[in-house]
């Protein structure tokens, strides 16, 4: 029981998922950068569905993926973000798009 409130407090989740690098090539430009591994099973549906919605924009040509290498580089983030972190960065990259 204390797992589950932990969990729905944000406080606790399972282990942050590993590493991998993404690579993102457009046009004559290719760019490498670290991610953290989208096997992680703490995603909540929001989550799924900002992501979602995310990658339909990147595939319309409505958004470009260097957004998030430029977010990397701007934040340099030291640990796997909450849920709720990551949710509110997907909702920033997306309200622009709406």
């Amino acid at each position: 029981m204390t797992t589950v409130v932990a969990a729905a407090l944000n406080a606790w989740g399972p282990g942050g998922p590993s590493m991998m690098t993404a690579v993102v090539c457009a046009l004559d430009q290719r760019v490498e950068t670290p991610v953290f591994s989208g096997a992680a099973t703490a995603y909540t549906q929001r989550e799924v569905d900002l992501s979602l919605g995310l990658l339909s924009h990147f595939v319309r040509g409505s958004a470009s993926p260097s957004l998030l290498t430029q977010w990397w580089q701007e934040n340099q983030p030291s640990a796997v973000l909450h849920s709720r972190e990551r949710e509110a960065v997907l909702e920033d990259w997306t309200a622009p798009l709406m």
